[in-house]
């Protein structure tokens, strides 16, 4: 048997040639995510990567698979920032900065969009990693009121419909003004505050008559 014989025999490049079909894959549905949150599909994916539909299958037997091993990672990121707020010397600062922080991440990933405001998605992994969550976020909540200056009924449960409420600017305005979420964020963060303390600068202007007409033209296109 020849060398060339014995390479072609071997079943490592397969093996390469699927780690690279993985990433490939992971890389698209990055991209597609989002983009296009988790109404995108696995064939959407395979498109995307410029790959059969059967190699992506044969990767994520389904979207599941493929949320949690994409999503899962990022609630751990999300995890380690909260973490960090509840270092924060400041309780009210941490609090803040978590909740910016997460609506940013929102505003440019519709894919996150979803893995934290649905439970719809990411069954194993993603779960338990939001189960993880949940404490942190509870005791930093609570140090913010504890502080005097988070009011003293806001709830952690609370915080996802927070989140909602931005989601839904960044959803009417992201193709005309993408960073008008961080106007109203800053209203309902300064509404928040328990004490008298200083309200931030708004950092973005209002839309103008004509562009609100024009995000309003488009929502009732897309509903």
């Amino acid at each position: 048997m020849t060398r060339d014989t014995l390479r072609a025999a071997s079943p490592r490049p397969l093996r390469r040639d699927a780690e690279r079909n993985r990433l490939r894959i992971l890389s698209a549905a990055k991209e597609v995510f989002r983009e296009r949150g988790f109404d995108a599909t696995l064939d959407d994916v395979a498109h995307r990567a410029g790959l059969g539909v059967g190699t992506v299958y044969r990767r994520f037997p389904n979207k599941e698979h493929l949320i949690d091993a994409m999503f899962a990672r990022r609630l751990e990121e999300i995890e380690e920032g909260a973490r960090a707020a509840l270092a924060d010397p400041d309780p009210w600062h941490g609090f803040r900065q978590f909740v910016w922080d997460i609506v940013e991440l929102m505003a440019t990933d519709r894919g996150i969009r979803d893995t934290l405001l649905s439970n719809a998605f990411g069954r194993v992994d993603v779960a338990q990693a939001k189960d993880r969550l949940v404490p942190i976020v509870t005791e930093l909540v609570q140090r913010a009121k504890d502080s005097g200056k988070l009011r003293a009924d806001f709830a952690e449960t609370d915080c996802p419909m927070l989140f909602k409420m931005a989601a839904s600017v960044v959803e009417y305005s992201q193709d005309l003004a993408p960073d008008l979420w961080q106007r109203y964020l800053t209203m309902l963060l300064d509404g928040l505050r328990a004490d008298s303390g200083e309200r931030r600068p708004l950092p973005v202007p209002p839309l103008d008559h004509e562009t609100l007409d024009c995000a309003m033209n488009a929502w009732h296109a897309r509903r």
